[in-house]
C-alpha cells in the first residue's frame, strides 16, 4: 500500500455511515443453558476496554468508491460518536510493500501485529541473515542497521530517528515533529530542544558513514529521507505504522 495522498480529500461529499438499527446477532453459545457471554470467560484478571477493527482495501479501490481513506476514518468516528460520545479512538493506516499479494485485509493485520495473523507466519520467517550485499539494510522488522553487509552499532533512539523518517519517504519532517513523536511520553524538562534533534542527527549520519546522504537536511525546517539505490528496506511482519488521521 502506498503512503501517498492518504489524506487526500475528494470534492464529492462523503457518505455518512449509518448505524444498525435492529438486534444484532450474536454467536450461539456453546452450552444452551449457559448465557453466551458466560460461554466466552475472559482470562483471570481482565476485562474488556474496547476493540480493533481492521479495514482491508487499498488507495485504488476506495478511490474508485469516490472516497479516500481519510473520509472512511472520518465516517466511522462519527458513526462512533453518536453511538458512544465517550468512546476514544485512535487510527493509523497499515503499510505494506507495494506489490504483496494475500487479501488486503490479511496485509492489514500482519502490518498491525494482529497476534493470531503474526502467529500464523512465524513458521514461514526465513533464517537470520547477519549478512547482506552492499549498501544500507534498514531492517525494521529486526530493529536493526546493516551497512555493507555488517551490522551498525545504532542506539535505539538511532534506529528510531531513522526508521521515522524512512517510513514516512519523501516527506520532510520538522524538529518539533521529531521531538513530540520520539520523546512521547517526557516531561517538558526532559525532552530534547530542537538543536539536540541536531546532535542526535550528525551522531546517526557518522555512524552511516559514506552512506550520511540518505538522511538530507532541509535547511531551516528538519529532515527528511528520499528512496535511494544504496538503501533497501525490510519490513517483515513487525512494521510499524506512522500516524496519519
Amino acid at each position: 500500500m502506498s503512503t501517498t495522498a492518504l489524506l487526500e480529500r475528494p470534492t464529492a461529499p462523503a457518505r455518512h455511515l449509518r448505524a444498525v438499527t435492529g438486534p444484532v446477532p450474536t454467536v450461539p453459545a456453546a452450552d444452551p443453558q449457559r448465557p453466551a457471554d458466560e460461554s466466552r470467560a475472559l482470562p483471570a484478571g481482565t476485562a474488556p476496554r474496547g476493540f480493533a477493527l481492521y479495514v482491508g482495501i487499498d488507495e485504488s479501490k476506495v478511490a474508485a468508491s469516490g472516497v479516500s481513506l481519510g473520509v472512511l476514518v472520518d465516517a466511522l468516528r462519527r458513526t462512533l460518536a453518536e453511538l458512544a460520545p465517550t468512546a476514544e479512538t485512535y487510527a493509523t493506516v497499515a503499510l505494506a510493500p507495494v506489490g504483496s499479494g494475500g487479501r488486503d485485509v490479511d496485509v492489514v493485520r500482519l502490518a498491525l501485529h494482529e497476534p493470531s495473523a503474526v502467529a500464523r507466519t512465524k513458521n514461514e520467517e526465513p533464517e537470520d541473515e547477519d549478512r547482506a550485499p552492499g549498501g544500507v539494510v534498514v531492517d525494521i522488522s529486526r530493529k536493526r542497521v546493516l551497512i555493507d553487509g555488517d551490522s551498525a552499532a545504532f542506539t535505539f533512539k538511532e534506529f528510531e530517528l531513522l526508521q521515522y523518517l524512512v517510513l514516512r519517504e519523501g516527506r520532510t519532517i520538522e524538529r518539533t515533529e521529531l521531538v513530540s513523536s520520539l520523546w512521547q511520553g517526557t516531561t517538558d524538562d526532559e525532552a530534547p530542544g530542537e538543536r539536540t534533534i541536531d546532535v542526535h542527527v550528525r551522531r546517526l549520519r557518522s555512524k552511516l558513514g559514506r552512506y550520511e546522504d540518505i538522511v538530507r537536511t532541509v535547511r531551516g525546517v528538519g529532515y527528511r529521507f528520499d528512496r535511494h539505490a544504496d538503501v533497501s528496506i525490510r519490513y517483515g511482519h513487525g512494521t510499524p505504522s506512522p500516524d496519519r488521521f
